[in-house]
């Protein structure tokens, strides 16, 4: 299986944590992408990954996979370990649920604040940039920090009592969030103590 991907963006770390999670890391080939040079936007990359985004996996039967939840997927049944989205419908229900939350409210939010508001990956990257959608995207990062840091007053992990890829999306996420300044508002005290507990984690402390 290979990997390719640029190491420290969001979306990549999210499957470099689902491969850790499963000790599958030693099992996967990375081959960095250089974005920015473009290079995601090259015929050739766009010949197996039309959405010219990273990560993107391509598996030992040569099929290509795009898109950090269906790699997720593949990596949560393909390598041995406890399931990244659970074991009965309910829990994979409320996993799909809380990173779909994650995804949209956390890393494509803070993506959208990055890339529109701020320089982001400067103007040969940037063609175009809406300031005001950016920061209305801002405000909805900050509102599913709000929502998430109430789900984990009563729960161990955002989809329950065990770890799984709606905690990685969101942990992803918060990092994309400091990388951006996007602040975690001070009063969110169960959402800052969960991730303190999740970036110990072996897979991320590592």
């Amino acid at each position: 299986m290979k990997i390719f991907d640029v190491e420290g963006f969001p979306n990549p770390a999210r499957v470099r944590i689902a491969l850790a999670e499963k000790n599958a890391t030693d099992q996967v080939e990375f081959i960095p992408v250089d974005v920015m040079q473009g290079e995601h936007r090259s015929d050739a990359f766009r010949a197996k990954n039309p959405d010219s985004t990273v990560p993107y996996a391509e598996l030992p039967c040569g099929t290509c996979l795009s898109q950090c939840t269906a790699i997720t997927e593949y990596i949560d049944g393909a390598f041995e370990g406890p399931s990244l989205i659970g074991n009965t419908p309910t829990q994979r229900a409320k996993t799909q649920m809380m990173n779909l939350r994650a995804e949209a409210g956390l890393v494509d939010a803070v993506g959208a604040y990055f890339h529109h508001a701020t320089p982001g990956l400067g103007p040969d990257l940037e063609t175009y940039q809406n300031a005001d959608w950016g920061m209305k995207k801002k405000e909805a990062a900050q509102n599913t920090m709000r929502q998430f840091d109430s789900v984990l007053a009563s729960s161990e992990y955002l989809a329950g009592d065990e770890f799984s890829m709606a905690d990685i999306t969101a942990f992803a996420g918060l990092a994309f969030a400091d990388f951006a300044k996007v602040d975690i508002p001070s009063e969110l005290t169960n959402l800052q103590a969960w991730r303190q507990k999740v970036a110990a984690r072996p897979s991320i402390a590592s």
